[in-house]
């Protein structure tokens, strides 16, 4: 009986959870004190597949790797959301072949989301303009958000032909034509109406903002929502940032003072 237990227990993923969380613990990660939301400049692909003596592509496809792996860890320690920058709205000026490698990499991404996140209860959703995305690459967008709308693990925003300027400024018109409708008046606008008019609407605003590869500024990455995030840019190239170094920014984002203005 005891047995038979133990197994439904495993099966309900109880037994994994609880050694999932107790991990973390140990690890110094205060369970009680997570950040909701993290967004994550991955950073470095080319120059660590340069290092290496490799093409800029096998970069991408191993910082592709890391990206599955963060995103469970994120989901096993109970982060809710994680929004990922995988192609800003200038990327576009990247080589034509490059430009194509990550689109056939991203689309591969959508398409195997079921095989690739099998059992890591994902809810995934693409953010930012799909009017210069292929026909084939907007479907699939379509299919995969609502083969996982039902989730209920984490929420994983994936940033695709992304800005942070140009979300703010598609804010700003639908807030005008509401205006001009007669259905808002200009003095009576709020934050939280611009908020509504973002990608992220009724999401938090991100905690925690990491960015890899050493690199020091937010590259037009969420402008709006990183407000007041916590931020941490980390020497190592995206490949390289693994489930420990995660832990790590958590621990720091844990011992910082969040006084949002006050004392």
């Amino acid at each position: 009986m005891r047995a038979v237990l133990f197994l439904d227990l495993c099966h309900e993923g109880i037994i994994g959870m609880f050694f999932r969380k107790n991990k973390a613990i140990t690890s110094g990660i205060d369970m009680d004190n997570l950040p909701r939301h993290i967004g994550i400049i991955m950073d470095g692909n080319g120059r660590w597949a340069k290092k290496r003596g490799l093409p800029r592509s096998a970069g991408h496809k191993a910082g592709a790797e890391s990206l599955k792996k963060i995103v469970t860890e994120a989901n096993n320690l109970g982060i809710e959301y994680i929004t990922v920058y995988a192609f800003s709205t200038e990327n576009w000026k990247r080589p034509q072949a490059e430009v194509d490698y990550l689109m056939n990499l991203l689309m591969d991404y959508l398409i195997n989301a079921e095989k690739t996140l099998a059992g890591e209860n994902v809810r995934i959703r693409a953010i930012g303009s799909r009017k210069e995305l292929s026909e084939e690459m907007q479907e699939q967008i379509i299919k995969t958000e609502k083969l996982t709308r039902d989730r209920t693990g984490i929420v994983m925003n994936i940033a695709l032909n992304y800005g942070g300027r140009e979300e703010l400024v598609n804010a700003a018109k639908t807030l005008c034509r509401k205006a001009a409708a007669g259905e808002l008046n200009p003095e009576d606008v709020t934050e939280k109406d611009m908020d509504d008019g973002l990608y992220t609407a009724g999401q938090p605003d991100v905690d925690l903002l990491i960015r890899t590869s050493g690199e020091q500024r937010l590259s037009n990455f969420m402008l709006w929502q990183v407000s007041y995030a916590e931020m941490i840019f980390v020497d190592k190239a995206w490949p390289d940032f693994k489930p420990k170094d995660l832990h790590e920014c958590i621990k720091i984002f844990q011992g910082r003072g969040r006084r949002f203005g006050g004392i």
